[in-house]
Parts: structure tokens; C-alpha cells; sequence
């Protein structure tokens, strides 16, 4: 039974880190095209930094610890699991763009922002790609 919970609370973690990873980089394309200084840009620093660090780096914690916690528990054969060992790749990948997102915000936030609102559009897809390559790996187990 509490096993079952685990992975409710996994999925549950895993939505609130996509969401932040999906949304973050949408306020940067919008941010991107503010005036530096302006209201505007002053209102997107404080969504920005309230999203990271109150959703999207609490909800990434939570995914790690519960997701180890599973792969701990003996339902994972390492030896034998190859698509476990691809899933945790493509999770160290989302977890090296949440770092960028970080950087990013922080250079919004200190104005240094180097990137255009094209660059943030394109970046948006990382993480649903990466993201329907972990569901893929997890539900069909290919190999």
C-alpha cells in the first residue's frame, strides 16, 4: 500500500516540475520582449523567481527523491532494465535544463538577458520532447 502512495506522489511531483518547466519558458518569451526596467518586465522577475523556486525546484526535489525511492524499492532490475537506465538519462537531461532555466531567470532578473523571444520559443519544446521520450520509455519498456 504505501508503495502505491509513493507513486501517486511521484506522478503528482512530476506534473507540478513539467508544468513549471512548460510555463517558465513561455513568461521568458513575453519577459524577452519587455522594455528593460518597465513594469512589465519588474512583474515578470517576480513571477518568474516565485515559479522556480516555490513550484518548479520543490516539485523537481520531490520527483527525484520519491522517483529514487521507487527505483530503490526492488521494482527495478538494473541489471536487466535497460529502459530504466534510459529514463535516467532523459531525467538527468530534464534536470540539466531546469538548471538553465535557473540561469535564465537570474539573468532576467539581474537584466542580462542575452536571448531573444525566438530563442525561448524554441527552447519551450525541449522539455515536452524530453518528456515523451520518459512516458514512452516507462509505459512500453522497449528494451
Amino acid at each position: 500500500m504505501p508503495l502505491s502512495y509513493i507513486k501517486a506522489f511521484h506522478v503528482i511531483a512530476i506534473i507540478a516540475w513539467m508544468a513549471g518547466l512548460l510555463y517558465l519558458p513561455r513568461l521568458f518569451v513575453y519577459h524577452a520582449a519587455s522594455a528593460k526596467g518597465s513594469e512589465q518586465s519588474e512583474t515578470f522577475k517576480v513571477m518568474e523567481r516565485r515559479l522556480l523556486r516555490l513550484i518548479t525546484t520543490p516539485a523537481m526535489i520531490a520527483s527525484w527523491i520519491l522517483g529514487l525511492t521507487l527505483a530503490l524499492s526492488g521494482l527495478i532490475d538494473w541489471s536487466a532494465d535497460g529502459w530504466f537506465h534510459a529514463k535516467l538519462a532523459l531525467v538527468l537531461l530534464l534536470s540539466a535544463f531546469h538548471g538553465m532555466l535557473a540561469k535564465w531567470t537570474k539573468d532576467f532578473a539581474l537584466d542580462r538577458n542575452t536571448h531573444d523571444a525566438r530563442f525561448y520559443r524554441m527552447v519551450n519544446e525541449v522539455p515536452t520532447l524530453l518528456m515523451i521520450g520518459i512516458v514512452i520509455l516507462v509505459v512500453v519498456r522497449p528494451f
